[in-house]
């Protein structure tokens, strides 16, 4: 694969005009196809074979003429302080209101609160419900208006007037000033890590044309393949931090290569085939693993991780042919102000730093080598205190609570969530979450008399405040009615009725023979849960196995796997532990705008596996990659573990950095699915790269030292040898040197330089006889 990279590289950067055209037009072809598609449409969770799923695709075969995807409106009235909504002036007032929207455009349906007894028990609150026959996406403007205007009318007579309800809600659209902020806290990073304005821009503008291109596609696609706002913000998110990382390391690979003197195209080259080998495997576990995810089952995961995996697979591409092609457009502006003296005054490439160009001899060893130095001085010390300390963060993990959040998560500035409230406050705190009931009888009309026995059975339910009559369908032979809990929604005990009223479904279709169904919002979410709670250990055996198979037969290694993938455990357990804290606990809920805890997302864990993993494999294949080239070629493992960190260490870092800024600068966006997604990922990057794979790796493989390298014979025989490092294009390289040589002979042929030494700061060649 080094070797075929390698030409890529130095194609890209000889048909530099070639390869810039084809991207701009790739480029304007996505922005078109944007802004010239139709709006998608935010749908609700499905998830197929669950009893919640298997009702609802009951109801609309049934019950056809209710539209289930409709936008639908609560408009919630309270009276003043000492007064009842019952009251003749604020009966005409709600009544007013809602007559502005009867006969509105969109409308469907308008009920009256005292017609269809919607009045809580103490007089003081009572609602509306406002169907359309339009979904969320196709609501218009002035059907919103309306709508505000309504409540806005009530308000001016002395009541409280919210709405909530789907009709008002908006896709969240990306774009916001934390999301700027962290974009420019990535480019201050890159700007100090590479010492060049123009490197730092490389990697910006090639993220971006990425970037772009893949939120175009999104967004192009969104109604053919049912994409959400979260798919698209997700593609951004992942396509912008792996893309500046993946600029980045082939950016830093190249100044790399032209400080050992190679000539432009063919640092080039040797760029993309040693640094791009990396970016293809990490960018390859990344799209396995979000890809990966529709084994779940749930159709919206599924579409979150394709538009993912294609965010990240866009970004391998564009770093393999674009980054290239820049560094011919920019010629030596890509070399800091030190490389670029450095080339100019003819300093020997054998005596400049790697990485700086600058200076003839040894130079002053950097913060990454000393903190290696430091590591490798005290390994049982840094293994325990990092240990420990990811295994004190995860500790919360293990109260983890999943649920889906609704109106009650919104922030108490929203009308929806002061509406959610006053429909606790005056209907009971279960109003917001009430369960349905479909009976399917087995006979045509023989439905009613099934839900009058369904309707007794129910209300004997402890945990059920009231039961519903029962509507029947047309033909007879279904019904449904509602059943509202006496606790939240999110509640556990809410979970326990839902549980208790399916015990109690047997007894009832043994004795009336038709079929019960517990479904609803409610019910559904209860169902995601518990699926993706059965589906997390599953799916994290299987990302874990292929972490320690690839791993495996890319380092040629047993023990180097299986230490990454138990790192990579602690680094996501960790991040589970501060997704609880913050959002089932409350910690630090303030600094992330949080104004209501509960259950974690139900998608995140296994949104943050996947994704984490993929991002995980990228700090070890980056970092490791230089200690095993070196440890092969002859140096001691201490020695591999310094040139690793000297060579990379800084790059890591740095684009550590640059992901959690680019994560985190998505907190502040008001959904609490990216909210989440935000915490879990940005806390993971960082728990993994600046711990487990700069401080526990290392230590680690101080202990292991020639163990951590070893690999079983049957084991070398059978795997793919999997060339990561560019050693074809080396072996090429000494082979064309040694032809060109002519032969040779005495004792020192074919060995190195006596004065060559591994570990310290200068260039480590390569040697002809090593551990391969």
């Amino acid at each position: 694969m080094a070797t075929y990279l390698y030409r890529i590289g130095r194609w890209a950067f000889r048909r530099r005009r070639l390869v810039g055209g084809l991207w701009l037009g790739a480029l304007v072809l996505a922005v078109v196809a944007a802004a010239t598609a139709p709006a998608g449409e935010e749908e609700d969770l499905a998830m197929p074979g669950t009893e919640s799923q298997r009702a609802f695709d009951l109801l609309d075969a049934r019950f056809p003429e209710a539209n289930s995807q409709g936008a639908e409106a609560r408009l919630v009235f309270r009276a003043p302080d000492g007064q009842r909504v019952t009251a003749g002036e604020h009966r005409a007032a709600v009544r007013g209101a809602l007559g502005s929207l009867e006969g509105g455009g969109q409308v469907a349906s308008v009920t009256d609160p005292y017609e269809t007894d919607a009045v809580s028990a103490d007089g003081t609150v009572a609602y509306s419900t406002v169907t359309y026959d339009a979904d969320t996406a196709d609501l218009t403007a002035p059907t919103k208006s309306a709508l505000e205007r309504a409540a806005e009318r009530a308000r001016d007579t002395g009541l409280t007037a919210e709405v909530g309800g789907s009709a008002l809600d908006v896709e969240e659209e990306p774009g916001g000033t934390t999301e700027i902020v962290g974009v420019a806290v990535a480019a201050v990073v890159l700007v100090v890590a590479l010492g060049s304005l123009a490197a730092a821009g490389l990697s910006l503008l090639t993220a971006l044309v990425g970037v772009a291109i893949a939120f175009g596609l999104v967004t192009a696609l969104a109604v053919p393949l049912g994409l959400t706002s979260t798919v698209a913000i997700l593609a951004l998110m992942l396509g912008l931090a792996v893309g500046i990382d993946y600029a980045l390391f082939i950016t830093s690979r190249y100044r790399d290569e032209r400080a050992r003197g190679r000539a432009p195209e063919e640092a080039a080259g040797h760029a993309v085939g040693t640094a791009g080998s990396a970016v293809v495997f990490a960018g390859a576990t990344v799209f396995i693993a979000l890809v990966g995810l529709g084994v779940v089952g749930i159709p919206e995961l599924t579409r979150i991780g394709l538009g993912g995996a294609g965010a990240v697979g866009l970004a391998v591409l564009v770093a393999l042919t674009l980054v290239p092609a820049l560094f011919g457009f920019l010629g030596p502006r890509v070399l800091s102000r030190a490389e670029r003296k450095g080339t100019r005054r003819g300093v020997p490439p054998q005596h400049r730093a790697p990485g700086t160009g600058a200076g003839a001899g040894v130079e002053r060893p950097g913060l990454a080598v000393r903190w290696a130095r430091f590591v490798l001085r005290r390994p049982v010390p840094v293994l325990l205190a990092a240990g420990l300390g990811l295994g004190a963060v995860a500790v919360p993990a293990l109260s983890l609570e999943l649920g889906l959040p609704g109106d009650e998560s919104k922030s108490t500035e929203t009308t929806q969530r002061r509406a959610y409230d006053l429909l606790s406050d005056g209907f009971g705190p279960g109003f917001n979450g009430p369960l349905t009931v479909v009976v399917d009888a087995p006979r045509s009309g023989g439905a009613r008399g099934a839900a009058d026995r369904v309707a007794e059975t129910v209300r004997g339910v402890d945990g059920v405040a009231s039961v519903g009559e029962p509507t029947v369908s047309r033909s007879g032979d279904t019904a449904l009615l509602t059943a509202v809990p006496e606790t939240a929604p999110n509640s556990g005990e809410t979970k326990d009725l839902v549980n208790a009223l399916r015990d109690t479904v047997p007894r009832v279709e043994a004795d009336t023979g038709a079929t019960v169904l517990v479904t609803g919002t409610t019910a559904m979410n209860i169902d995601i849960s518990e699926a993706m709670s059965d589906a997390l250990v599953p799916y994290l055996t299987v990302v874990i196995g292929l972490a320690v198979l690839l791993l495996t037969a890319v380092f040629r290694s047993v023990l180097v796997p299986v230490k990454a993938a138990l790192g990579f455990l602690l680094s996501v357990g960790a991040a589970f532990g501060v997704l609880v804290a913050v959002f089932q606990w409350g910690w630090a809920a303030d600094l992330v705008g949080i104004e209501q805890t509960g259950p974690v997302m139900s998608l995140m864990p296994i949104l943050v596996i996947g994704i984490v993993f993929g991002l995980a494999m990228d700090y070890e294949v980056f970092l490791l990659t230089r200690m095993r080239e070196t440890y092969v070629h002859g140096a001691t493992p201490e020695e591999a573990v310094v040139s690793g960190f000297r060579h990379s260490g800084r790059v890591v870092a740095a684009a550590a950095v640059i992901m959690v800024s680019v994560f985190a600068g998505f907190i502040g966006m008001s959904s609490p699915t990216i909210q989440t997604m935000g915490v879990g990922l940005a806390s993971a990057v960082a728990f993994d790269a600046f711990v487990v794979r700069m401080a526990i790796a290392p230590a680690v493989l101080a202990l292991l030292r020639d163990r951590a390298w070893w690999l079983p014979r049957i084991l070398d025989r059978v795997l793919p040898n999997v060339d990561i490092e560019g050693e074809a294009l080396s072996r090429g390289e000494e082979l064309s040197r040694t032809a060109a040589a002519g032969p040779t002979s005495g004792p020192t042929a074919g060995t190195p330089d006596a004065g060559t030494t591994y570990g310290s700061d200068a260039t480590v060649p390569l040697l002809p006889l090593d551990r391969r």
